[in-house]
């Protein structure tokens, strides 16, 4: 038992932190995606602002080699709208990840404002109508700034590191130079150390909280099981000491080892009860079969001695008595057994007329009733009821048999003095004789109605005793109707 336990309070353990490893890898990674979406946002916003810083003064006629590009941590191009690059960060050497990997200008910087020979090539210089063309191409009108940038992961090697950034390309419209995009970075660095940092803190957080888990699991299963080791050693010196007095302890407390404490409890009573009738069946079974045994045997050693003096009657009456209780006992072991009868169709009206054909001062009035169960035992039930009844009527005995709903009722009266309220449960105990009827020589061993009870609740019916008008008894069996 106590592996078992101990193997529950594992199972237990176990399976909690299973689930709460789930939940934390769950939550962590939610986490640490939130917290890379988010400051991958921020250095996206950061890019965009650099961006827009240079889209400004290419928007205001800014020269190229005027621009605000000497910004080390944060690489900068800006490329035509056929590709090719026009201005880029002094110190930029490799680039990935925006909409073109050159890093050295097409051509050197224009030093004219008006954008004459400002390295962009001969188109720099075209007609207005030109430029027109290109805005309307663009759908933005001259030194206007595009709305929402485009955004992109790559990489870039600035003076000789090299790092991850996050890009944010804006597009922008000038009057002399047409559509620029202008691709700035922001370095992803912090973000990485960021997630890294929760990352480890998470890896060993844990395992500690895992730890933990476990182990307030584990005490916490012991706690709750130790009602249930009380049990189980209480139900062990049961056991050992045979004892069926004994109970076992019972929680203050309302949960299911409470229940399970009554329930066990309830199990022992009701075990004690059986024990106990069983063992007061066995010791009156013993003192009803003495009398019977003890008065053949000195019958026939009489007539073993004095053959003349040999009382036949008296040993065949004893005889037939032995043999009805060795049927009794036989037919209530079968029952305690839980023998369950058999499913036959039983006229009980038919049954009734039979058995009490034959009987003095017995009337039968019947109707058809028939039920489901065993021929025999129910005989049985009818010829106890009747038995009980000769012996205790005055002049007659009724049985009447009818239907009512769906039930078959036999009812069986007597007009003798009637069975006093206060033991009209118990003459349904086995051995039991009430005082008028305590004499051997009138009646059997008092097993009669306790195997009726018995035969009727094995058919799903009932067989109680009240009075009748007249101050007999009246007896009432009810079955189930087929």
């Amino acid at each position: 038992m106590r592996r078992r336990l101990a193997s529950v309070r594992a199972r237990a353990t176990l399976g909690t932190t299973l689930v709460v490893a789930v939940a934390l890898l769950a939550a962590g990674a939610a986490v640490l995606l939130s917290l890379w979406t988010n400051l991958s946002d921020q250095a996206g916003t950061q890019a965009e602002r650099t961006a827009r810083e240079v889209a400004a003064e290419l928007a205001a006629g800014q020269p190229y080699r005027a621009l605000s590009l000497d910004d080390d941590d944060r690489p900068v191009q800006v490329v035509t709208e056929d590709g090719t690059l026009v201005a880029v960060s002094e110190h930029l050497e490799r680039i990935s990840g925006t909409g073109t990997d050159t890093v050295r200008p097409a051509s050197p910087p224009a030093a004219a404002p008006s954008g004459e020979g400002d390295g962009a090539g001969d188109g720099e210089g075209d007609s207005d109508a030109e430029d027109d063309d290109s805005a309307g191409a663009a759908g933005l009108r001259p030194g206007e700034i595009a709305e929402d940038p485009a955004y992109s992961d790559g990489s870039a090697t600035v003076d000789g590191e090299s790092a991850d950034y996050r890009f944010a390309a804006v597009e922008v419209e000038t009057e002399d130079r047409g559509t620029l995009t202008v691709y700035a970075g922001a370095p992803l660095s912090t973000e990485r150390t960021a997630v890294r940092t929760a990352l480890t803190v998470m890896l060993i957080g844990f395992p500690l909280v895992l730890a933990v888990v476990a182990g307030v699991t584990w005490l916490m299963t012991r706690r709750a099981l130790r009602p249930v080791e009380g049990i189980r050693r209480e139900m062990a010196a049961i056991t050992a000491s045979a004892d069926l007095a004994r109970r076992v302890p019972e929680p203050d407390s309302h949960d299911e080892v409470a229940r399970l404490a009554r329930t066990t409890n309830e199990t022992l009573a009701a075990l004690e009860a059986a024990v106990e009738r069983q063992r007061r069946f066995v010791a009156d079974a013993s003192h009803e079969l003495r009398s019977p045994i003890a008065s053949l045997r000195t019958q026939l050693e009489v007539g073993a001695a004095h053959p003349e003096l040999l009382d036949v009657p008296g040993a065949v009456e004893d005889t037939v008595r032995l043999q009805n209780l060795a049927a009794d006992l036989l037919l209530l072991a079968r029952l305690d057994a839980g023998e369950r009868p058999a499913e036959a169709r039983v006229d009980m009206a038919a049954l009734a007329r039979e058995e009490a054909a034959g009987r003095v001062r017995v009337s039968v009035d019947a109707e058809p009733a028939d039920v489901s169960g065993s021929r025999g035992q129910l005989r049985r039930v009818l010829a106890n009821l009747l038995d009980n009844a000769q012996r205790h009527a005055r002049e007659a005995v009724t049985v009447t048999v009818r239907r009512e709903g769906g039930r078959a009722v036999v009812a069986v009266a007597d007009d003798g003095d009637g069975v006093p309220e206060a033991d009209r449960e118990r003459v349904f105990e086995r051995f039991v004789r009430l005082d008028a009827a305590r004499s051997r020589d009138d009646g059997g061993a008092g097993l009669g109605l306790a195997i009726a009870r018995d035969v009727a609740e094995r058919h799903g019916g009932t067989l109680t005793v009240r009075g009748t008008p007249e101050g007999g008894a009246l007896f009432e069996l009810r079955l189930p109707a087929v």
